[in-house]
């Protein structure tokens, strides 16, 4: 008997049924740079989502000292310091934030990653934000980079930004 199906065939109808029902996902990249500084801190970081007219839609990540020495929580007394997020966000949120805040980073490269219909953006409707990105450093100096995009993505797009001082190179890899 012979194969009436094309060989090809196979390939593309599991292609259709292998995208659907997937999440978009949206993957940061971010460099912290090593400063030639006499007295180096980790910086503290906020990384949001911001609708058009400013506000906030989504705190994605806040990184901060969790183990500073002292009364407990100590480390966050310094959250102010990201000036930006704490006035838009910030000090409304009691932290730890379970899922979003985490330990301050070294030096170089770090990546985020986050999924549509998880938490923190379980509740981010389709439309056009900024991603926010907020580094603060102590005896140091206080960066904020916007890098704007479409969510959920309608295609694989890689959108890239730069920091001058607190924040090196950074990019915001989306997947429909």
């Amino acid at each position: 008997m012979r194969n009436w199906m094309p060989a090809a065939l196979p390939a593309v109808v599991a292609g259709l049924f292998s995208s659907h029902g997937q999440a978009a996902e949206m993957n940061l990249t971010f460099e912290l740079p090593r400063l030639n500084v006499a007295e180096y801190h980790r910086p503290y970081v906020a990384v949001w989502v911001e609708q058009l007219d400013q506000n906030v839609a989504a705190n994605l990540a806040v990184l901060y000292d969790l183990r500073t020495k002292g009364a407990e929580g100590a480390g966050s007394k310094w959250l102010k310091d990201l000036r930006t997020w704490w006035r838009k966000s910030g000090r409304e949120l009691q932290m730890p934030l379970d899922g979003v805040s985490g330990a301050t980073k070294p030096a170089g490269e770090h990546t985020l990653s986050f999924v549509e219909g998880k938490a923190p953006l379980a509740k981010l409707p389709a439309g056009e934000y900024r991603l926010v990105i907020e580094a603060a450093r102590e005896s140091g100096g206080r960066e904020v980079v916007k890098l704007p995009f479409s969510w959920p993505s309608k295609k694989a797009q890689r959108l890239s930004a730069a920091g001058s001082s607190e924040l090196g190179a950074i990019q915001l890899e989306l997947k429909p």
